[in-house]
């Protein structure tokens, strides 16, 4: 890799490891969501998916704008967070823990992009990018989106179920006066 030497030359290099890590994301969702049990969680995920090729699209159209070409740059980021989460798929794992443990991944995966996408904002604003900055503001809004929806399956109902009988008890859990 050439030497970065400016605050553009820095946008561009993140937005292709951005460009990359969403075509990962393409593919890697569709596998989450077949694996996927709780009916909820797997259509969070069919949804995500589609939004994610909306993305990939808007990273795009953000290349447009910097008038550069759109190019990839390798996200070893996200190849470790996907990597870890398809691991899962390949243990022996009950279905509701599974569940939880999808969840999870995803929220890595989510959490990734929440960081890069403000990052990659915040420059754009700096280096009067205006359209490109609200482009990508679009698609952090998604990914923080996404993260509240799977935090809220998870706690309607999905950690629970894994919990199975290891949820504590209501007379061992602790109160704010017992400390």
């Amino acid at each position: 890799m050439a030497a970065v030497t400016t605050l553009r030359e820095a946008f561009l290099d993140e937005i292709r490891d951005i460009y990359h890590a969403e075509k990962q994301l393409v593919k890697a969702l569709p596998k989450l969501a077949r694996a996927a049990s709780h009916p909820d969680l797997k259509s969070a995920l069919e949804n995500h998916l589609a939004e994610t090729e909306n993305q990939v699209s808007r990273i795009e159209q953000v290349f447009d704008l910097v008038g550069e070409k759109a190019e990839t740059k390798t996200c070893a980021g996200m190849a470790g967070i996907i990597e870890e989460g398809s691991g899962i798929l390949d243990e022996d794992v009950d279905p509701t823990v599974l569940d939880a443990l999808i969840i999870a991944s995803a929220q890595r995966a989510e959490h990734y992009e929440i960081a890069a996408y403000g990052t990659v904002a915040t420059w754009a604003d700096s280096l009067g990018l205006t359209d490109a900055a609200e482009l990508l503001r679009e698609t952090l809004d998604e990914e923080k989106d996404a993260d509240e929806t799977l935090t809220g399956i998870a706690e309607a109902g999905v950690n629970a179920t894994a919990g199975g009988d290891l949820a504590p008890e209501p007379s061992k859990t602790r109160t704010a006066g017992r400390f």
